[in-house]
């Protein structure tokens, strides 16, 4: 998030920079007031095993039997 180091960043400034950077944040908000606010969303941490049961797939009855495909190779 850019807000902590914005902050640090203002923090470092003397008082009449500080107050330039305030002038500025006030014209830009005027330029652009219709800018929409991203409301930042932190992503959820994935764990194992979260999608167990979701899918269930119908298995043929040979499904762990060599390929015809690649007999040839087998042989």
């Amino acid at each position: 998030m850019i807000q902590p180091d914005l902050l640090e960043a203002l923090h470092k400034l003397p008082a009449s920079l500080q107050q330039e950077v305030l002038h500025y944040a006030e014209f830009l908000a005027q330029k652009y007031p219709n800018i929409p606010h991203i409301v930042e969303v932190t992503p959820k941490k994935r764990h194992a095993g979260a999608l167990r049961g979701t899918f269930v797939l119908p298995l043929a009855d040979d499904f762990d039997e060599p390929l015809e495909d690649f007999k040839e190779y087998m042989a």
